[in-house]
């Protein structure tokens, strides 16, 4: 295990650099001068010309990304254009919202898309299952924003149990958590039913019925266990998806989250921080594929790393 894990840990520094070069690229390719957004569209050439000079935006773009290489291993995401914070805390700042936004949301997902899909799968072909079905494909469909909206309007706006908007509390958290939510949930409930229905054919869990045990026994013991590794796998995925995706919810709500931080500077071209805040997304989402692939061998002792 331990050779395993040093293994992927050297992988992703690897897979960072590149992660590192096409983040640089792509920030480069954003229309508009950072000087220029600095200092106003009335500024002279020659300040134009020496605040490029200050942000070392002069340079060859090589020399530049060996800069912002350096600074990554050194720990240094650079410092914000406008602001003039550490990207670092800027990010550490914002980063705990989302966070539990996305981790309200996994929960969410994971509650209702794991019951939904193995009911449907013992209740295969029955009005339950379809059901179940219909449902899954509505969360998968709906537009987040519209969702977000309908919620706003029905628990936040008619009932008045949360706030519109804003961070108030975890509470205030339970809308934006149920919209990012639902999709997953959508897929989870598919990909458990259909992983169930194949656990359902085996041999042992026939024995199990054939021996009088309880369906709810046989389920939780024998099914959930051989059923569950592939919806763990798109949890993890989801898990970094959610934390990168949730810009629209965090807009909708009036978050002060990552995403809001993403729009502000992008919005401003604020190259620092837009390029601190992708790789630091890229490392949460490596980091999270790795400690899913670690719980495999938990849930299934069968499986062995080399």
């Amino acid at each position: 295990m331990r050779r395993y894990v040093i293994k992927r840990l050297l992988s992703l520094v690897g897979t960072l650099l590149g992660v590192s070069v096409l983040i640089f690229l792509m920030v480069h390719l954003i229309p508009g001068d950072p000087a220029t957004q600095i200092l106003g569209q009335f500024a002279t050439p020659e300040a134009i010309s020496q605040m490029r000079a200050k942000l070392g935006l002069d340079q060859p773009l090589w020399q530049q990304y060996m800069r912002f290489v350096g600074n990554l291993f050194a720990g240094d995401l650079g410092t914000s254009l406008f602001t003039g914070e550490k990207v670092w805390d800027q990010i550490m700042n914002r980063f705990p919202i989302t966070m539990q936004l996305a981790i309200l949301s996994v929960i969410i997902a994971a509650i209702f898309g794991i019951l939904l899909g193995t009911i449907a799968a013992v209740k295969q072909n029955t009005i339950i299952d379809r059901l179940v079905v219909l449902t899954s494909l509505l969360g998968i469909s709906a537009p987040g924003f519209w969702i977000a909206l309908f919620l706003i309007w029905i628990f936040a706006y008619k009932l008045a149990l949360f706030p519109i908007s804003g961070y108030e509390g975890i509470h205030s958290l339970l809308l934006p958590a149920i919209t990012l939510g639902m999709a997953e949930a959508g897929m989870i409930a598919r990909m458990t039913r259909s992983s169930m229905l194949e656990v359902i054919k085996q041999d042992y869990m026939r024995t199990a019925e054939a021996k009088g045990a309880a369906l709810f026994r046989i389920i939780l013991s024998h099914g959930l266990p051989n059923a569950i590794i592939p919806v763990v796998t798109m949890l993890g995925l989801q898990f970094g998806a959610l934390m990168a995706g949730a810009v629209v919810v965090e807009t909708v709500f009036s978050l002060q989250g990552i995403g809001s931080l993403a729009i502000e500077a992008i919005s401003k071209r604020d190259m620092p921080t837009i390029q601190g805040m992708v790789f630091f997304m890229a490392l949460i989402f490596a980091l999270t594929n790795l400690i899913v692939d670690l719980i495999y061998s938990r849930i299934d002792p069968r499986i062995h790393f080399d």
